[in-house]
């Protein structure tokens, strides 16, 4: 008998908070993706099941649903091996001997079951351990507990059965599909629901007892010691490697927030997942991209030379976007319903001026927030007519005095609030508002869902140009703006990015007052393109990557992805364009396609160039001489020497900022923090700042185009 076209599937959602279907438990975002997904696989008919811990609230729950008890008594002990240098004063290894049921309630179509004990039960406020408690409290480990709890339920009450489990943000599952690897019944589709480090690491030694425990099988990824950063320079000329990089370019990745050292004898809690699982799901098509190649960004160098690179080429065909979506309530609500002037009036602003929005957790680095509150204080001090209403939302209050002194030198024209409130307050805010302001950084964000909620309402995007939020298209061409862009930030104090915000929010309230037309037509494409991430849209994408694994189709990379990311040996003979290899600066990819001539040899310079890439620039210069006009290759020459007077100077017609980053000497644990001194401009495209005073620095350029990338320090 053949399977019929479209296959009821058995989709099992899994993951540590799974309790989007009620606002009293709801910790994070996850929570309410994953409910409204699966309500969205349910309406069409497919069998849908979540595996979550019940948290402790068992009884808060029968409260308000009919929670049925069910026959499972798992009596099973967790080792967990700890390591000696975080958990000083612990065993070598504890036991934690733990009693597991199940209890299932049954919702819209779902079938949620929440599997309780000892461990699952500790946390009912907050579910999440805090990070305070590595080291000192083993209710750290309440998330592992659910992943061992979790594969031991699904193979035991599930049985053989046909099911895909779809389980969310590998560090909270990077046991399960190698745990379910060898289970023909069980098909594993591992989310990368935020943009954690590619590189975030756990202790080998607890990985592999926890596999012996759960009969699992498989070699653990090698724990490569190549990413100690040490203090020493290598000058290397061999095969590219971690450790041919400057210390202070490694060192400086831990000011990214995109990649942090660990010691030995750890393994990289993705290449876990992606090595096992049968597909990788991300939110958008941006986020996927950043994390197949990190391009344009401060790690982007030392990523191409890690393992974890090789991870990701070797499953690239098994990575798709699932997408994400705003929710229904949201979408179902009015703008025109809103009375902008009672809204805005009731938080003292004035309804006559134009008004910005922004709302998100109180997360600094995250969110931009600092530079956020910088530019608003910068541009009402300056006399600018408009209205700021900030969200910062925090449980605990804003602890930087800064944004309370804003908020009180701009009292009429800002508003500054932190609770929670509920979706229609929020609703009523944006709705009321002309502009939203997201000026994330460190690419953290991967579909940013507060955004789209402002320009659903009819807000005008200033956003960050991340790769994770290109589909808002904020930062496309004037035929298809949505609004506007600031460059992407990877400092943790970032003055350009504080300037561009000013410079934006000026613009904004020129367009509003100045080009009323243009304003109400950026303001319908806004609302038009983030209407248009719905959940059955979302479902769509899922189910015909999941349809087809349910199948057995074999997953393939597309070309237009693997010539994106600089893949040409993942493609099929004669896929590689010429467009791509100039791109990428890959002469050797180009010839084996076209002779390299003149012509080609000016393409690939000048596009090295804009990319700041000089090590290309000098292939280019050395395999075509002649060929690239003196002048370019003079500036290529000379960009960095010493000024007459000792100093250090820097040209780069392109680069908006140039910093010196000198590494340090690291901890017991082999991280440091290296120095960085900014170049001040001396004039257009030309940097000045001291020499370095000892060996091993490297300059760090941020170019106008929002790329930040490496060079040399060159001395004549």
């Amino acid at each position: 008998m053949t399977e019929p076209t479209d296959p009821r599937l058995h989709i099992i959602e899994t993951y540590f908070e799974c309790c989007g279907f009620d606002h009293t438990f709801l910790q994070g975002g996850t929570s309410v993706y994953l409910w409204n997904l699966s309500r969205a696989f349910a309406a069409r008919g497919h069998r849908v099941s979540i595996v979550t811990p019940a948290h402790g609230r068992l009884d808060d729950l029968r409260e308000r649903y009919e929670v049925e008890d069910l026959p499972y008594d798992d009596v099973h002990t967790v080792p967990v091996v700890l390591d000696p240098d975080v958990w000083r004063g612990f065993p070598a290894e504890v036991s934690l001997e733990l009693r597991t049921t199940a209890h299932r309630i049954r919702l819209d179509g779902v079938d949620l079951y929440f599997l309780a004990d000892d461990f699952l039960n500790r946390l009912p406020d907050t579910f999440y351990p805090p990070y305070s408690a590595k080291g000192r409290d083993l209710v750290f480990f309440k998330p592992l507990v659910f992943q061992v709890d979790s594969v031991r339920f699904l193979r035991t009450w599930f049985g053989g059965e046909k099911a895909l489990v779809h389980a969310h943000e590998p560090y909270y599952h990077y046991l399960l599909p190698a745990a379910l690897r060898d289970d023909p019944s069980k098909l594993v589709v591992s989310t990368v629901q935020s943009n954690m480090p590619i590189t975030k690491k756990v202790y080998g030694p607890k990985v592999r007892r926890l596999f012996e425990a759960l009969g699992v099988d498989v070699p653990l990824p090698a724990t490569d010691t190549s990413t100690s950063i040490g203090t020493s320079s290598s000058t290397s000329t061999g095969p590219a490697t971690p450790e041919t990089l400057p210390a202070a370019m490694r060192q400086y990745q831990q000011l990214t927030h995109l990649h942090y050292d660990y010691p030995p004898g750890h393994v990289a809690v993705y290449e876990l997942t992606a090595e096992h699982a049968d597909l990788i799901d991300f939110l958008s098509e941006g986020q996927l991209d950043f994390y197949a190649s990190f391009r344009d960004t401060p790690f982007e160098q030392l990523f191409a030379r890690l393992p974890i690179a090789g991870v990701v080429r070797r499953n690239a065909h098994k990575m798709f976007v699932g997408g994400c979506a705003i929710s229904d309530t949201w979408l179902a609500r009015d703008p025109a319903d809103v009375d902008r002037a009672a809204v805005l009036g009731g938080l003292g602003l004035d309804p006559a001026l134009p008004t910005f929005f922004h709302n998100a957790r109180y997360a600094v680095h995250h969110k931009g927030q600092v530079e956020l509150l910088r530019a608003v204080d910068r541009v009402l001090s300056a006399g600018l007519a408009a209205n700021f209403v900030v969200r910062c939302i925090s449980a605990d209050g804003i602890d930087d005095p800064f944004f309370h002194e804003v908020s009180r030198r701009h009292a009429g024209r800002l508003h500054l609030e932190w609770e929670r409130v509920d979706e229609g307050r929020v609703f009523a805010y944006a709705a009321a508002a002309d502009f939203c302001l997201f000026p994330s950084k460190f690419e953290m964000d991967t579909f940013l869902i507060a955004q789209g909620e402002a320009m659903a309402a009819g807000a005008v995007p200033i956003a960050t140009d991340q790769r994770g939020t290109a589909h808002f298209r904020h930062a496309d061409g004037p035929d298809t703006t949505t609004g506007f862009a600031v460059n992407r930030s990877f400092a943790e104090d970032d003055e350009l990015l504080t300037a561009a915000l000013a410079a934006r929010i000026r613009e904004a309230v020129a367009l509003w007052a100045g080009d009323p037309g243009r304003y109400r037509e950026l303001s319908r494409r806004a609302a038009a393109v983030a209407r248009a991430f719905t959940w059955e849209r979302c479902a769509d994408l899922h189910l015909a990557a999941f349809t087809r694994l349910w199948r057995g189709e074999p997953a393939e990379l597309p070309v237009e992805r693997a010539l994106r990311h600089g893949w040409p040996d993942l493609l099929p003979g004669g896929s590689l364009t010429a467009d791509a290899a100039v791109d990428h600066g890959d002469l050797a990819a180009y010839e084996r396609r076209a002779p390299l001539d003149d012509d080609a040899a000016r393409r690939f310079f000048a596009a090295a160039w804009r990319r700041a890439d000089f090590a290309t620039c000098e292939r280019v210069v050395a395999r075509r001489p002649g060929a690239v006009p003196e002048a370019d290759v003079t500036c290529l020459r000379t960009r960095c020497a010493l000024l007459p007077d000792g100093r250090l100077g820097y040209r780069l017609a392109h680069a908006d900022r140039v910093e010196l980053v000198l590494p340090a000497p690291c901890d017991a644990r082999g991280r440091a923090r290296p120095e960085v001194r900014p170049l001040y401009r001396s004039a257009p495209g030309a940097f000045e700042g001291p020499a370095p005073d000892r060996p091993g620095g490297r300059l760090l350029l941020t170019l106008a185009s929002g790329r930040v990338t490496w060079d040399e320090v060159r001395h004549g």
